[in-house]
């Protein structure tokens, strides 16, 4: 069976990029980004160019993995330069990439959809590099609430956007996040690791106490501002989601992840969380990133978000095997769980994709342009790096493509 219903396909042709944003720094970008995609060739397709910074940005971020596996050791300095500079190209070849597709001609859903897709495993490896190079391991509570409340917010944005329709960048928003993230690896870089377990002078506080309140901060900022919007924000009929439900369903698939999250690590008789934090949080981060791509297409299909994945049985191995104390050893199980995952939410990316492509007759990673370069890049990045953005297309122009 297929992953989407020929519904879904239709309503899919019908789907409009909406995206309202006040963010600071992305028209101080738009010079580079512009330069940037004027040095790309008119062949080269945007969701390569967006595959090709995720994969640079997951290379970089495992470096720093591979050197503190549970985020406690120092690494060198030279791979957090490294796991800076991934971030920096993955964040410009994400911008570029609508702009690539605007100005050859080929903007369409998938774009969005790929984009948004990349983005939700970008922010879990994000999340893991950063603990690396901070060593918030040596706080393990606060790097588990780090990394499960970025894949949350990452999640409720697009919750937000399935309520109201349209998706909202703030003025500290995605790309002020990333130069944040740039910029710790940077000290890091110049003062080593260890700098984040200095005292600050004077007092008896830790520099790493700063980057946690930081972090808190800008969570419950970005709740603040997000959650009115889902509650009183719904497009639909009587206040309800464009999809006609009610705005309050895709809470169930959050706490479908976040409760055995937190249940399996308290109740493990192995400290399976505090041996393995690197492993299990890539695990339900990328649990998170299959049920948010499912959130996506649910937005742009305008249809009902099921409350059951796939993705779900690898939590549910973990927690049934607590349940019957363990007959298998929680290590070995948790990282059978984590190759499960990954491949589970490649697959799904895959087939979703490759049913988008037999649908519009388009390819995914190749292109035949379809218009010169539009002059002046007159149409501006606005917080998001979709490749279906500045969309003119037609039904007609998409089956032509």
């Amino acid at each position: 069976m297929g992953q989407l219903s020929e519904t879904q396909l239709r309503r899919l042709e019908e789907h409009k990029y909406s995206c309202a944003s006040t963010s600071l720094m992305d028209p101080l970008m738009q010079k580079w980004w512009c330069w940037l995609v004027d040095q790309c060739s008119l062949t080269l397709a945007p969701n390569l160019i967006t595959i090709t910074g995720l994969i640079i940005n997951i290379i970089t971020s495992l470096v720093l993995c591979y050197y503190s596996p549970d985020a406690k050791q120092e690494v060198p300095r030279w791979a957090c330069f490294l796991c800076a500079l991934g971030l920096f190209i993955y964040q410009s070849l994400d911008a570029i990439d609508g702009k690539q597709a605007r100005r050859t001609g080929t903007s369409s859903p998938l774009g969005e959809l790929f984009d948004h897709g990349c983005d939700s495993l970008s922010t879990v490896f994000v999340s893991l590099g950063v603990c690396c190079s901070v060593r918030l391991g040596t706080l393990p509570y606060w790097m588990f609430f780090q990394c499960m409340m970025a894949v949350t917010l990452f999640y409720c944005a697009h919750w937000q956007t399935y309520v109201s329709g349209t998706l909202r960048f703030g003025m500290v928003d995605v790309t002020e996040a990333q130069f944040g993230v740039m910029a710790i690896h940077l000290i890091s870089v110049i003062f080593g690791s260890e700098f984040w377990s200095l005292k600050i002078p004077g007092t008896g506080i830790e520099f790493i106490a700063i980057y946690v309140v930081i972090g808190v901060s800008q969570v419950i900022i970005q709740l603040w501002h997000t959650f009115p919007i889902i509650l009183w924000g719904g497009a639909g009929r009587n206040g309800s989601t464009i999809a006609g439900t009610s705005v309050l369903s895709p809470v169930v698939p959050l706490i479908y992840i976040l409760a055995p999250a937190v249940l399996i690590a308290w109740k493990s008789p192995e400290n399976l969380y505090l041996q393995n934090p690197i492993v299990y949080l890539l695990t339900f981060g990328c649990v998170s990133a299959r049920v948010t791509n499912r959130l996506v297409v649910a937005h742009m299909t305008k249809s009902e978000m099921a409350y059951s994945d796939s993705s779900l049985l690898g939590p549910g191995a973990l927690f049934l095997n607590q349940y019957f104390n363990c007959p298998i050893p929680e290590r070995t199980l948790l990282y059978v769980v984590c190759a499960y995952v990954i491949y589970d939410v490649v697959k799904y990316c895959r087939q979703v994709c490759l049913e988008i492509c037999q649908h519009l007759n388009i390819m995914l990673f190749t292109i035949v342009p379809r218009c010169p370069p539009a002059s002046g890049h007159a149409s501006e990045k606005n917080g998001s790096s979709s490749t279906s953005k500045y969309m003119t297309r037609s039904i007609s122009k998409a089956k032509s493509h």
